[in-house]
């Protein structure tokens, strides 16, 4: 009876563990997987206006920062490996991007980073320059870490700030569409998979503790798991940010003509 009991406490241990792994996988890749949608939606049009690039720049600069507040304040690895999935995923899509705007380029005029043109930041013709610039940033970022990581005050900062740009990720694509007074070549389920990512509890990663727990990945179940888990401290001024910039895309995905 006894041998019998071992055995099934054996097969749910083992059991939990694989969800908890599938949970884990889900968690890294789960991130990057809506903008594949407005990948093949771009390679197939031959046209990025629907897309804007800056939300490529907000995701970049939240998860390097989020990276070197690991450095700072370790916490589930998961999360770490899933930023880098993100950062890897931005420069495809960047990457895409540049190669279409070459190929459509009517003017031999290009736009370069060395140029020191605010007015093109961000609209850079090469992709090495936008390689450039994360690394520039990196390295920023590397030199303050090592010189204040001693500094409670700054390693949260870093958490704040990663969460404060994830939070702000539909500003971009909600100028770009009252740019375009349209959401033409703009991606649905890319809108909903931003929503729920940022909905997703285990993204919270501002000054509170960070939690073990990996969040649901499933739309849906998300959203409750972020009321159940989130901080009593969590930044109530960045949870409206989200509402209100999802809000308004999701109006202009539907309502623009």
């Amino acid at each position: 009876m006894e041998a019998q009991v071992f055995i099934q406490a054996e097969d749910a241990e083992g059991s939990w563990t694989l969800l908890s792994l599938l949970a884990s996988v889900v968690m890294v890749f789960g991130g990057a997987l809506p903008y594949i949608p407005q990948y093949q939606e771009i390679q197939r049009s031959s046209n990025t206006e629907g897309f804007s690039t800056r939300v490529c720049l907000v995701l970049l600069v939240a998860n390097i920062l989020r990276i070197f507040f690991w450095i700072g304040k370790q916490f589930e690895v998961t999360l770490l490996l899933q930023s880098v999935v993100m950062i890897l995923t931005m420069f495809a899509m960047l990457h895409l991007c540049c190669s279409v705007h070459s190929s459509n380029r009517v003017s031999t005029k290009q736009h370069r980073l060395t140029d020191l043109d605010v007015r093109y930041f961000w609209k850079w013709s090469a992709f090495e320059d936008y390689l450039l610039f994360c690394l520039g940033f990196a390295a920023l970022c590397a030199v303050l870490t090592l010189l204040l990581l001693d500094s409670a005050v700054f390693v949260e900062a870093l958490g704040s700030l990663a969460v404060t740009f994830e939070a702000m990720l539909a500003v971009p694509q909600l100028l770009q569409n009252l740019q375009n007074r349209c959401t033409r070549g703009m991606s649905n389920l890319t809108v909903r998979g931003q929503r729920e990512r940022e909905r997703s509890g285990g993204e919270r990663l501002g000054p509170s503790e960070p939690r073990t727990g990996v969040g649901p990945q499933i739309p849906g179940l998300q959203s409750l798991y972020a009321l159940t888990t989130a901080p009593s401290n969590a930044p109530i001024a960045v949870a409206y940010a989200e509402i209100f910039s999802f809000s308004l895309v999701n109006y202009l995905r539907f309502y623009t003509i």
